[in-house]
């Protein structure tokens, strides 16, 4: 797994052990980030965004993010072997002072700063997406407008009510993109 294009193009990012993290295959991420720097609802989300890349795992979007522009980004994550890996990929991309690392549970957040771009890659068939973003919201993290990005089962129905802006399958994975 690697970040796919901007300034650390090429750098190759680490992953835990085991299954319990999924990171986001990069022909999904290359078709997401294409989408969300060109699509005319868009609007070029991700240059200068605050972004917000929940149940983070990885990192890898929230990186990719900063690669293509982003001006900072907040990674959430609970699990202990995914949060190593985390800020050893941010390490690897020399993005410390962009970053903010949060070990919680993203349907218990801590207070936080508005982000206009969000990122959501739970653990499949949960349908922890709707919860997350009720105490995200609640916590502060979740600009007015906010573009929404959720990784989800392809099988699993989808995690908002709100009129979907794109949807894209990539074998078992579905992106689903709205506004909040």
């Amino acid at each position: 797994m690697r970040i796919i294009a901007g300034r650390y193009r090429g750098r190759r990012l680490a992953a835990p052990e085991g299954t319990e993290t999924r990171p986001t295959a990069d022909r999904a991420r290359q078709a997401l980030f294409d989408m969300l720097m060109h699509a005319p609802w868009a609007e070029d989300a991700v240059r200068d965004a605050a972004v917000l890349d929940v149940f983070a795992g990885t990192g890898a979007l929230g990186l990719e993010a900063l690669s293509r522009g982003a001006a900072r980004a907040a990674f959430i994550e609970s699990g202990r072997p995914a949060l190593a890996a985390l800020r050893a990929n941010i390490a690897v991309c020399g993005a410390a002072q962009m970053c903010r690392v949060v070990a919680a549970d993203a349907r218990k957040p801590p207070p936080g700063e508005p982000c206009g771009l969000v990122f959501l890659d739970p653990p499949y068939g949960q349908g922890l997406v709707p919860a997350a973003l009720a105490a995200l919201g609640r916590a502060g993290w979740i600009a007015p407008g906010a573009l929404i990005v959720a990784e989800v089962a392809a099988a699993d129905p989808a995690p908002t009510e709100a009129a979907l802006l794109a949807e894209r399958r990539f074998g078992a994975a579905r992106i689903c993109v709205w506004r909040s």
